[in-house]
């Protein structure tokens, strides 16, 4: 698959749920692209009301952190006005969890999925909000410090 029709298929949902629908029909939270695995996140709103991805629990761009800032992000808008956000794609090969959970969310509704490996395993919120406390550390490898110092001295 394409990164590009994969951000432009987003662009049919009508609801936040229809986002989640074409997500999950796509494969997420783990896609392939162009034969590399990579853990999608998304995250914006519909008409004022938001949206967002957590792993183990927390929002993914806590939960990411610098690792965000390595990362692949692509803008996207839906077909009602005030509506789109952003599809965030991470390198499968720089997550070095093991397991972990993804839930796509908003105020009220949840998509979760339980990954292992690179298995992929939708569950409910009962088993999601039970599992939470179980995740290892999330780990996702970011700028080593030589890239951190060179970042530095170029944005000074």
């Amino acid at each position: 698959m394409k990164v590009e029709g994969f951000v432009a298929s987003l662009k049919n949902a009508e609801t936040i749920e229809e986002l989640f629908d074409i997500l999950e029909k796509k494969g997420a939270p783990i896609i392939e692209f162009d034969g590399q695995k990579t853990l999608v996140v998304v995250e914006g709103d519909f008409e004022g009301k938001p949206f967002w991805t957590e792993i183990n629990g927390k929002k993914a761009n806590f939960a990411l952190g610098d690792a965000m800032l390595n990362s692949a992000s692509f803008p996207f808008k839906c077909k009602k006005p005030y509506t789109g956000g952003n599809a965030i794609f991470v390198n499968f090969e720089n997550i070095e969890s093991e397991e972990f959970l993804v839930a796509y969310r908003s105020e009220d509704t949840l998509r979760a999925f339980h990954v292992k490996g690179t298995e992929v395993e939708k569950i409910d919120e009962t088993k999601y909000e039970e599992l939470i406390p179980k995740m290892p550390e999330f780990k996702v490898k970011g700028f080593s410090e030589e890239q951190m110092d060179m970042m530095g001295a170029f944005f000074g």
